[in-house]
């Protein structure tokens, strides 16, 4: 294929693969061949929506080598392997989709694929061995993978899916094929428990919330979900519905109401979040429906996907607000979101504040939260969710704050 005419597909592809939800932001990386020994592929940390042919980086399959200053994805070495190992192929797509994402933390693979779906991926989806994303570890994982399955798809462990196909519509049907496929196979695993198959995740959630949390668990004050940002000296809040409805001072010691119709409970929490954080710049009060699950429950989160670890933290960590007494659980729920290493906090019975520099950031630590919930979730029903050793859960959060945030 033409070199400039592959470059501009995966730029279209990109485009709509973030209009279909199945990348984001920079995550994920997509290519196409263009010879038997060269790809072009996605650069490394750029957002997809501003991508241009003159980004598009070609790179030398076999030794990995590329041409120009930009630098290729991180991942370039898992897509030659594809190339190398299936000939046939020539577009791939890297993928964090989120059904993908639940299976890739259960680590067992998925068998025995029929019909449509196995026409379209094959007869088995192979769950790759666990390394740290752009390593020699991850890659060797790959091909062990793409060695034991002809499918057109795999999974890499608490990461996401590699989909493959002959040409990009080809390679865009598996990864859609892929995400029904990870959800049949939750919702097969619910109904050996319940007697009937799921027909939506909330039921799955609603489930494990039953089974996990304590019978005698006295459920928290119903809070209002407000979005905030922060400019200079004071918050302005938002509904759910992004309508303004109050702009409040940040001192530490005082309620002034700037405008809006009253002063609520729930600012308190915000501002103890931002005079203990000057790095926060926005705070989302998710109510999505995981997080909110995760939020009964009450238990400390784990990373169980490599990019919650890097973009939301280590752990989160679950507090009660009062809105009975505010100042004093304000400061908890600041105390337990912490330091620059955790982004998010769980308010038991009420989903959970995110937070970023940025209200897009903030966004982001809630997409991401919201999928590691689902997630550990899904897990439950195959016995306790598996997660990332703290170790390196500690190192991809370190990486991710001091390197790849500063290429946005």
């Amino acid at each position: 294929m033409d070199i400039l005419e592959a470059k501009r597909i995966v730029v279209e592809a990109g485009k709509q693969l973030v209009a279909t939800g199945l990348i984001a932001r920079t995550w994920g990386n997509v290519s196409c061949k263009v010879s038997d020994t060269q790809f072009v592929i996605t650069p490394s940390g750029r957002a997809y929506e501003s991508l241009t042919e003159d980004d598009i980086v070609l790179v030398n399959m076999e030794d990995l080598s590329y041409e120009g200053d930009i630098k290729p994805s991180s991942e370039k070495g898992i897509h030659a392997q594809c190339y190398l190992h299936k000939p046939e192929i020539g577009f791939v797509i890297h993928t964090h989709q989120a059904n993908a994402s639940v299976v890739s933390a259960l680590g067992c693979d998925i068998n025995n694929i029929e019909g449509y779906s196995k026409e379209i991926v094959g007869d088995n989806i192979t769950v790759s061995s666990y390394g740290l994303p752009g390593t020699g570890k991850l890659r060797k994982g790959v091909i062990a993978a793409l060695e034991r399955s002809d499918s057109k798809a795999i999974i890499l462990k608490h990461h996401g899916a590699v989909c493959m196909g002959t040409d990009y519509d080809d390679a865009f049907k598996v990864a859609n094929e892929v995400e029904k496929i990870c959800e049949n196979f939750v919702f097969e695993k619910y109904s050996e428990f319940v007697g009937k198959k799921a027909e939506a995740f909330s039921e799955v959630y609603d489930y494990i919330v039953s089974v996990k949390k304590r019978a005698d668990d006295m459920a928290a004050a119903k809070l209002t979900a407000y979005d905030s940002e922060r400019f200079d000296d004071v918050m302005i809040f938002r509904d759910k519905e992004g309508k303004e409805v109050a702009t409040i001072g940040l001192c530490d010691k005082c309620d002034e109401l700037l405008s809006g119709d009253k002063y609520f409970s729930e600012a308190d929490m915000h501002k103890a979040i931002y005079n203990k954080r000057e790095d926060i710049g926005a705070i989302v009060h998710s109510d999505k429906e995981g997080i909110t699950a995760a939020s009964k429950i009450g238990q400390t989160i784990k990373p169980a996907l490599d990019d919650f670890a890097q973009i939301v933290g280590v752990t989160v960590r679950c507090a009660e607000f009062d809105p009975n007494d505010t100042l004093k659980s304000a400061k908890k729920v600041a105390k337990k979101l912490g330091g620059k290493s955790r982004n998010a906090v769980l308010l038991k019975d009420n989903g959970a504040v995110c937070c970023g520099p940025n209200k897009e950031e903030a966004l982001a630590t809630e997409m991401v939260m919201e999928k590691n919930c689902k997630t550990m979730l899904s897990g439950g029903l195959f016995g306790e969710g598996k997660t990332i050793g703290k170790f390196d859960s500690v190192l991809m959060n370190f990486i991710y704050r001091v390197k790849y945030s500063k290429q946005k």
